[in-house]
């Protein structure tokens, strides 16, 4: 179950970002958010799992191109999952930047080459730059995530092809 803090944190990436409406599930609890006129409505809801199947149901009858994505993804999962060895995945939940700048060029693309600390990507949370390292020897074979994508906690950003 999330903390209080880590809700509060959500609210407001979700307040400042560009979404109208995010959703989480995680252990049988759900925390739904919608935009309406500028402000944030929040739901949390904590039941057996069972009886959250239907508020589920209802956010893929609202964007039916999501309700693929989870087939897709799960598609794609058993193909790559012999491409890598290894996951980078984002340690908190923020704005996924991969150059320094706008106008940079990537920290790294597929087929890089990284190390222990090689910096992939910049996390931006709460207005602090935070810069992710590789902690792997290798070869990147997959990006994930888009620059300016909204990542959560956990979150694989790259798979990694150990050397």
């Amino acid at each position: 179950m999330l903390q209080v803090d880590e809700i509060r944190e959500i609210i407001e990436m979700v307040d400042k970002s560009s979404l109208t409406e995010f959703s989480y599930e995680a252990n049988g609890a759900v925390i739904a958010m919608k935009k309406n006129t500028g402000s944030v409505t929040t739901t949390v809801q904590t039941q057996p799992q069972a009886a959250v199947e239907p508020q589920n149901q209802a956010i893929q009858e609202v964007d039916p191109a999501k309700s693929a994505q989870p087939e897709a993804k799960a598609e794609e999962a058993s193909q790559a999952q012999a491409d890598f060895d290894y996951e980078i995945v984002s340690p908190m939940v923020g704005t996924f930047y991969a150059s320094s700048s706008p106008d940079g060029d990537p920290f790294v693309t597929k087929g890089s080459t990284v190390d222990t600390s090689t910096v992939v990507c910049i996390v931006e949370a709460m207005k602090l730059f935070n810069e992710i390292e590789a902690e792997t020897n290798g070869e990147i074979v997959e990006v994930l995530v888009e620059n300016g994508e909204l990542v959560e906690y956990g979150q694989p950003l790259f798979r990694v092809k150990k050397k």
